[in-house]
């Protein structure tokens, strides 16, 4: 079915990074069962998905292995076996052998620019696709990222993308696009890119945003040297999104989340119940 019957407006993703170091989380859950128990809590908190990630992509990260990729994730997938889960990879047979586990979803921060095998291996398993905008690469990205209008670029970018991932045998209706909040961004570029979502939405996929935590909204309540954003923030930036369009949010606070965007949809409809 389309991504979007598949987890339906407004769906929330969580976030579950088995690395040593991820911006928020990274060290928390490098225990398989310390891993195994948060994603499950996710899930009984309303999260629609919970995405796996074994590789940071935080500002400045080091690429780490294919094996070292596969033995962070592959326990904790074995694990969750059965919810709904997403694996966050850039590299063909991580997604490989996390389908065969069962995950639905593969989430790709470059796009199908890391590795040449990735479409195929996800056209083989009929499998779902994020696709992330980022300039540069993890551990340059935030040096002076440069734009002339970051969401008309972003929205160029990810139009492409599409179109590569349907060319390479990706079925379009299973396809969602994220523009990257903070994948090469400033502040102000990543505010934009929130205030004028209706541009992404109009390229015609479904838009996942992740905005929880970055540093952008430490920075918006004062702190030019924040590296964290706070829950209330990350809240506002969630209900912010959605109002402009965004169709899942990914987030580390999956029940705050999900019962504010529970009241910004009742609000948006005018009513109680769908």
């Amino acid at each position: 079915m389309p991504i979007e019957d598949r987890w339906p407006r407004p769906a929330v993703m969580g976030v579950l990074n088995v690395t040593p170091d991820s911006f928020s989380d990274g060290g928390r859950f490098l225990s398989a069962a310390d891993a195994i128990a948060h994603g499950r809590r996710l899930v009984r908190e309303g999260a629609a998905v919970v995405d796996v990630g074994g590789e940071s992509t935080r500002p400045g990260a080091d690429p780490v292995s294919t094996e070292e990729e596969l033995r962070r994730v592959l326990p904790v997938l074995e694990g969750l076996y059965g919810l709904p889960l997403s694996i966050d990879t850039s590299k063909a047979e991580v997604a490989r052998q996390a389908l065969e586990r069962g995950v639905e979803l593969v989430n790709d921060v470059t796009a199908l620019r890391g590795d040449p095998d990735l479409a195929g291996v996800v056209a083989k398993h009929d499998a779902y696709l994020c696709l992330m905008h980022m300039q540069g690469e993890p551990r340059s990205m935030q040096v002076e990222p440069r734009y002339d209008d970051v969401v008309a670029e972003v929205a160029e970018f990810l139009h492409e993308r599409v179109e590569r991932a349907v060319a390479e045998g990706v079925r379009r209706e299973l396809v969602c696009l994220d523009p990257g909040i903070g994948f090469g961004k400033t502040p102000d570029q990543n505010l934009e890119l929130v205030r004028r979502l209706d541009v992404l939405v109009e390229v015609g996929r479904p838009i996942l945003v992740g905005l929880s935590r970055k540093s952008t909204l430490g920075r918006v309540l004062g702190d030019p040297e924040a590296t964290l954003g706070t829950l209330h923030a990350s809240l506002g930036g969630a209900v912010a999104a959605f109002e402009r369009g965004a169709w899942m949010l990914r987030v580390h606070d999956v029940r705050e989340t999900v019962e504010a965007l529970a009241v910004a949809a009742a609000v948006a409809r005018g009513k109680v119940s769908p």
